[in-house]
């Protein structure tokens, strides 16, 4: 009788992941209704519902970074009816942070799904701005050490690491100038607070378009259809390049095979239609990267910010 009960075990495993998902599964997102990561994860949650058969619950849980959204992904069953959004700070940067207190330890905790979307990040300024490219602002900081500013979404957001990049790169000195999030940095540029920032398209592609700010370039080698006329930072800071992306992760201990029914799902997602208009509308470029190629990115990326960090002495507060 127990070997019988072993057997039928061992079998219900492989049969609950080849018929997942048999209701609706969540995707856990860390940052606030509205901004870029919730419309990212608003988008999945419409186009996996093609593959899943089951349309996906959007929840938010904010605070930490992306921290506790990650954590509650950690302690929900690892069946993967709940998967959390991860993007470039929480499995890249935070980790390598001095001083920074994480409730899990990401590398140990998650498992890589897949990546779905990249976000061009980009040098933006003030339309009463005095910089009209790349090269000016770096006249000015050479110039005036520690006065030009930039603004930030906060200690060791990816838009405070590539200030920090481009002050170790062109070998200058400039302010950093941290906010609570992307968007009260960008008012802040844009009413001549702070100098510039560097950050996703998304967080102010509406203020570049309706002439509030003056994109000076991109910063992360590839750019946007949107805008295709605008260079490169690397173009005069050569080997200058930063990239922010949004994947997804499950628990570790989450079956393969629902593992990759989920990878297929975001594949087929950005191969979407409607999926690459959503993206083109908010400033983002389908990025599909299968768990392995997905596992070598956070890898390749956290060694990559980790140099920006000690580089810069860069410690959590």
């Amino acid at each position: 009788m127990r070997r019988l009960l072993l057997v039928a075990l061992l079998l219900a495993g492989p049969a609950s992941a080849q018929g997942f998902p048999d209701r609706a599964p969540r995707i856990l997102g860390g940052f606030a209704a509205g901004g870029t990561s919730d419309i990212i994860n608003r988008i999945l949650a419409e186009a996996a519902f093609a593959t899943l058969g089951h349309r996906p619950v959007v929840e938010v849980r904010t605070g930490a970074n992306g921290f506790i959204a990650a954590g509650e992904a950690v302690r929900s069953p690892a069946d993967g009816y709940t998967i959390v959004q991860c993007a470039t700070g929480l499995l890249t940067i935070t980790p390598e942070l001095p001083g920074a207190n994480m409730p899990i330890d990401p590398s140990r905790d998650l498992i890589p799904i897949a990546n779905f979307a990249h976000s061009s990040q980009m040098m933006v300024v003030s339309k009463n701005s005095p910089f009209h490219s790349v090269a000016e602002v770096l006249a000015a900081a050479r110039a005036r050490p520690g006065e030009v500013s930039y603004a930030s979404a906060g200690i060791g957001s990816v838009s405070h690491l590539s200030g920090a990049r481009l002050e170790q790169a062109a070998n200058i000195r400039m302010l950093h100038v941290p906010y609570r999030g992307a968007a009260l940095g960008v008012l802040d540029v844009m009413a001549g607070r702070a100098d510039l920032i560097i950050t996703n398209l998304g967080d102010a592609m509406q203020q570049i378009r309706g002439g509030e700010m003056r994109l000076l370039a991109f910063a992360d080698g590839i750019g946007s259809p949107a805008f295709p006329d605008a260079p490169q930072i690397g173009a005069t800071v050569p080997g200058y390049a930063v990239s922010g992306w949004f994947g997804y992760c499950a628990a570790r201990g989450t079956p393969e095979a629902v593992i990759g029914r989920w990878a297929e799902a975001i594949r087929a997602a950005t191969a979407d239609p409607a999926t690459l208009r959503r993206f083109a509308e908010n400033g983002l470029v389908a990025r599909f990267e299968a768990p392995g190629a997905f596992s070598r990115t956070i890898a390749a990326d956290r060694a990559s910010w980790r140099d920006v960090i000690l580089g810069a002495n860069i410690r959590a507060e």
